[in-house]
């Protein structure tokens, strides 16, 4: 535990001002519950599980809610992801994308009429606050919600006939101008100037053309974090014994221009499977997994910090977060804690020192 506290101490200081005594606080919650996704509205926190519905913690109250069939308020309990504004939680299931309206706290289910049953499944959800919209990043399809009018509109993505580059699973919004598409093979780098149907609006980015330092045969996104001047890709691994390069995983360090740096196992991660990226401060959290070429598994191997200036890689385990595993699905910096979300339960992790807040 005093490896964590100086960890968490030198990713939550200011660089003046290290000598501060800075005292983490870790709480559980949540305990056997996976963690599929988790999201805020600047004051609660909202939890999509695996299996146990979604929970609502009110920072007023200090009090959590469950909605599940348990409880009788909710018509499903497997949820993939989930996002939050003001006025509305959307949650994404195998079966549709389910909507609650905070005004009446009721919940609605909403089916797709594009795409079959495999089409039902949102396995992305994304605001985008500067238009008032979410993206719904679905198994087949993409579905653009314009919340104001409650209007649902369906693009198909597919690129010279393969599928796989319609099968959305990761939806990312970088700033005013830009969303990013993550696919089974590629990314989607969408201009918002331009209408999605304008052949212009679209880039589809791979591991060719020395984009990702032209490693593996296909690059399949988890996650993706924005700075101004540069972007962090986490990746998935998924590599058998016939297609050894199929996607090597990683973190990818991107320069918005023409440099490309990756972490992986051979340069200080645990692993180079990632299951998600969070970002405090000066260090990007990469939770990390290693792929069982025998059992097709995703083994957890915990989480792994990266300067953003030095680069230099810093591990955690699960015993030093005294989590119950180290496969962590999910996590939110609320701007004070971060919060980890793993297949056993919710781990919030707290400075109460004032120094410790960070810009975002």
């Amino acid at each position: 535990m005093r490896k964590l506290f100086y960890i968490l101490f030198l990713v939550f200081s200011f660089s003046t001002f290290l000598h501060a005594e800075i005292s983490p606080s870790i709480e559980s919650f949540l305990d056997g519950a996976i963690v599929s996704q988790i999201s805020g509205d600047g004051n609660d926190i909202w939890v999509a599980t695996y299996g146990k519905g979604i929970y609502h913690f009110s920072a007023k109250d200090n009090s959590w809610t469950n909605y599940s069939t348990s409880k009788g308020n909710l018509q499903q309990d497997f949820f993939y992801c989930i996002a939050v504004n003001k006025d509305y939680v959307w949650a994404g299931c195998s079966d549709g994308l389910f909507t609650l309206d905070k005004r009446n706290n009721t919940w609605m289910k909403r089916k797709f009429g594009k795409g079959g049953e495999l089409g039902q499944w949102v396995r992305a959800l994304a605001y985008d606050q500067s238009i008032n919209a979410l993206w719904i990043g679905r198994f087949k399809f993409l579905t653009k919600l314009e919340i104001a009018k409650q209007k649902y509109t369906d693009y198909d993505l597919t690129i010279n006939g393969d599928a796989k580059t319609n099968n959305i699973k990761t939806v990312k919004v970088d700033g005013d101008s830009l969303v990013w598409f993550g696919t089974e093979v590629g990314i989607h780098k969408y201009d918002k100037k331009f209408e999605l149907e304008d052949a212009k609006s679209l880039q589809f980015i791979t591991s060719k053309d020395n984009n990702f330092n032209g490693d593996g045969d296909a690059i399949s996104p988890a996650d993706i974090l924005f700075e101004t001047k540069n972007i962090w890709f986490g990746l998935d691994e998924f590599v058998t014994l016939q297609k050894p390069n199929f996607n090597i995983g990683g973190v990818y360090f991107y320069d918005r221009k023409l440099d490309w740096e990756r972490f992986g196992k051979a340069n200080g991660l645990q692993a180079n499977g990632v299951f998600c990226l969070a970002r405090t401060g000066n260090y990007i959290w990469a939770s990390v997994y290693e792929f069982n070429k025998a059992k097709k598994e995703q083994m957890g191997q915990g989480v792994a910090l990266i300067n953003r200036y030095t680069k230099k890689v810093t591990r955690i385990s699960k015993d030093e977060l005294n989590l119950r595993s180290d496969k962590i699905l999910s996590m939110f910096y609320d701007g004070n804690s971060m919060w980890l979300g793993t297949e056993a339960g919710l781990l919030k992790v707290k400075i109460t020192n004032d120094f410790a807040l960070l810009k975002k």
